[in-house]
């Protein structure tokens, strides 16, 4: 078995990294999209991009040459796309530091997709026997949400028996089992405006309306089932001394379950007014719905668990409240997520991953892939 080096992956990672893919840049995304196609071609994968819409980037189909057509196998997914905005680099640079590498997206998620990949490049070199097809997404739209590629990962899971996500390591290396199901709400307030001064017991204050309508949203909160809600933007008003006709809101809202997502939108979306003379109406709903950890997905687990073991170190897991693809496909097929880089700091300008975690988890994820059956 050929070994993989740290400085061929850390190069590749590289790479990726000073190409910037922020989600809101297409043109920049669907490059680098072509630019993985390119590297899978020329190791002997099969590659399909599809098209972006709705001013995302396009997306990418990489495939093992093994496999026959119908034939269920590994969904491997992973996304190109960063919070970072374009020029970040000049603020943050590619640097090797301390025994971390920093970089725009380099935790979340390019460390992890590349290393991937090149477990894939490294069985189709060696042309081992693997038992099962190996299909590798690459979506450009995960950091808002999936808006576009969200069918298309329910559609490649039916046809997998296992789905691994490139998604960091978490604390230490620990990978996912279990995530919060994430919903999204917009609140619109509408009152009735007056003059602040001379009229202002005519007014009926969408701002004031919207204050008590926010108490009772993270009222809902209840971290011992699991609940979190948040306000995480307002806006509303024109002027001072205008009382406000018009008050917005966004909320994010997590949960651990379907059967308490159900309750939980139920209770937002059927919020009420609490002042007289004003209308109230939230639109939205889940996201994402909540990954639990199914026998399946505890099976797969112990599995990774021995290989790690093998590797030679001990592989722990967790349950998070962030949301990722993974969350589309655990109800579909046994689902490991966090099979990424470790390091810390995503979204953050210390972004960064631990070199010594590369070829550990590029080991993981190439014996996994030869493994699974």
């Amino acid at each position: 078995m050929a070994e993989f080096a740290t400085d061929a992956l850390l190069n590749g990672i590289r790479a990726w990294v000073e190409h910037e893919t922020p989600t809101d840049a297409p043109e920049q995304i669907s490059a680098l999209m072509a630019k993985v196609a390119a590297e899978a071609e020329a190791f002997g994968a099969r590659a399909e991009r599809i098209p972006g819409r709705d001013g995302f980037g396009d997306h990418l189909i990489v495939r093992s040459p093994w496999g026959t057509p119908g034939e269920k196998g590994i969904l491997v997914m992973s996304h190109l796309d960063t919070v970072h905005p374009l020029g970040s680099l000049t603020r943050m640079p590619f640097r090797v530091e301390g025994g971390s590498a920093f970089g725009p997206g380099i935790y979340d998620m390019k460390g992890g997709a590349y290393i991937a990949l090149a477990a894939l490049r490294e069985l189709i070199a060696e042309r081992q026997n693997v038992a099962l097809p190996v299909t590798h997404l690459f979506t450009s739209d995960e950091e808002v949400g999936s808006p576009t590629s969200a069918d298309l990962i329910r559609d490649l899971a039916r046809q997998a028996k296992y789905v691994l996500v490139t998604e960091p390591a978490r604390e230490g290396g620990k990978i996912v089992t279990a995530r919060k199901g994430t919903a999204r709400f917009e609140v619109h307030v509408k009152g009735r405006p007056a003059h602040s001064g001379s009229r202002h017991q005519d007014g009926r204050s969408a701002i004031e309306e919207l204050a008590r309508q926010i108490l009772v949203l993270h009222g809902f909160t209840d971290y011992e089932r699991g609940i979190t809600l948040n306000v995480g933007k307002i806006s509303g008003g024109t002027r001072a001394n205008v009382v406000a006709e018009e008050a917005h809101a966004l909320v994010d809202m997590r949960v651990p379950s379907p059967a308490i997502a159900e309750e939980m939108v139920a209770k937002v979306t059927g919020l009420k007014p609490i002042g007289p003379d004003v209308t109230v109406t939230v639109t939205g709903g889940m996201n994402r719905p909540a990954y639990e950890k199914l026998p399946g997905i505890a099976a797969l687990f112990e599995h990774a668990k021995a290989l790690a073991a093998g590797i030679g170190f001990e592989l722990q897991d967790l349950k998070t409240g962030g949301g990722s693809d993974g969350n589309f496909t655990a109800d579909i097929a046994p689902t490991l997520d966090g099979l990424g880089v470790d390091g810390k700091g995503g979204h953050t300008d210390y972004e960064q991953l631990y070199v010594a975690s590369l070829v550990p988890r590029a080991r993981l994820m190439r014996r996994l892939l030869e493994t699974l059956e």
